[in-house]
């Protein structure tokens, strides 16, 4: 029978050492049920949606990490379920337990808000080469390029975790055999990196309208009539802010909603293919409001990156075809 120290020891030794802290930092103690329950539904969320695009997933640098990202996430997913459904994993020279699925689990939301913003730096660059080249790159070289740029950003990020960072793992001092639960850390650089970017796209709305305001009080010049010349700057990020808003105006709202909960989304949760599919609808947005580049004029909607939310390609080929039109039309009656 237990004497009342033992229970008492027993009790103290079921969380760390220091919770205060740990709630300060804004870490919050799952289960590993509800754990397994969001890993399941962010690799069917990932996959669904790559398949959705599976016709254009290579041609640029998120949908190939978006791919790599499912990848990932199901063989976590597989991992962790095995080891809270058996307890114990025995491999050759090793023995893993629950202790080794709560630190993956940890290890992988660091990673994964390591990620956010290389993520979305390196998908700008890809969206503004996209859009400002004025001839196209083979799609086979552009792949490999961004297989090794993807495989390089995972092992840098894992680097950073392990070498560079002050992470520290939490574990509950009980037998392995004994873990339900696992500490888990939120993630800030999402509203970060949306912050940012959306802040930039309406400056460059901004931007492109002012400058049009300018351009047509030019004296002696007088406002541009001709039907046949290309769009301004302030109809592109005019169409552009539409079309985006069209489509990510419901989650944008949801984000400022998780911008105002005490308790932000763990970090495993939100590096996800839905936020790359919003990243990259958003960077179009971006880069077309701020740089409207004459090639991007000239070539019509070829330039614009693949997306399969927002309808760039329709907005911009009907305008684009009904200017030819008009243009022939006159032409012919001269």
């Amino acid at each position: 029978m237990k004497t009342e120290n033992d229970k008492n020891c027993q009790q103290q030794q079921s969380f760390p050492k220091d919770p205060l802290s740990l709630e300060n930092r804004g870490a919050m103690i799952v289960s590993i049920t509800c754990i397994l329950l969001g890993l399941g539904g962010k690799c069917l969320l990932d996959w669904v949606l790559v398949f959705l695009q599976r016709t254009h997933i290579c041609q640029g640098f998120l949908g190939v990490f978006a791919l790599s990202l499912a990848v990932v996430d199901t063989v976590l997913t597989l991992f962790v379920a095995t080891l809270h459904a058996h307890g114990y994993v025995a491999l050759p020279g090793l023995t893993l337990t629950r202790y080794h699925a709560c630190l993956l689990v940890q290890i992988f939301g660091q990673i994964c808000s390591a990620l956010q913003w290389p993520v979305a730096f390196v998908a700008g660059l890809d969206h503004f080469s996209m859009v400002t080249r004025s001839q196209p790159v083979a799609g086979r070289a552009r792949s490999v390029v961004w297989v090794l740029v993807t495989g390089l950003l995972w092992y840098l990020a894992a680097v950073y975790v392990f070498l560079l960072s002050d992470f520290t793992p939490v574990m509950e001092d009980v037998p392995h055999n004994r873990i339900s639960q696992c500490w888990v850390f939120p993630n800030t650089q999402t509203l970060q990196v949306s912050a940012v970017l959306l802040l930039t796209l309406g400056c460059g709305a901004w931007r492109a309208g002012r400058g049009a305001l300018l351009s047509s009080d030019v004296p002696g010049k007088g406002p541009i009539t001709d039907e046949r010349k290309a769009p301004s700057r302030r109809d592109v990020a005019h169409q552009a802010v539409h079309a985006f808003l069209d489509t990510w105006a419901p989650f944008l709202l949801f984000l400022a909603v998780l911008f105002l909960l005490p308790v932000g989304l763990p970090a495993h949760l939100c590096l996800n293919t839905g936020w790359l599919c919003f990243l990259n609808s958003l960077l179009i947005a971006t880069v077309l409001c701020a740089v409207c580049p004459v090639s991007w004029i000239t070539q019509g909607p070829a330039a614009v990156p693949p997306d399969s939310f927002s309808e760039w390609r329709f907005r911009f080929v009907l305008r684009t075809e009904g200017e030819r039109h008009r243009a022939n039309t006159e032409l012919e009656a001269h």
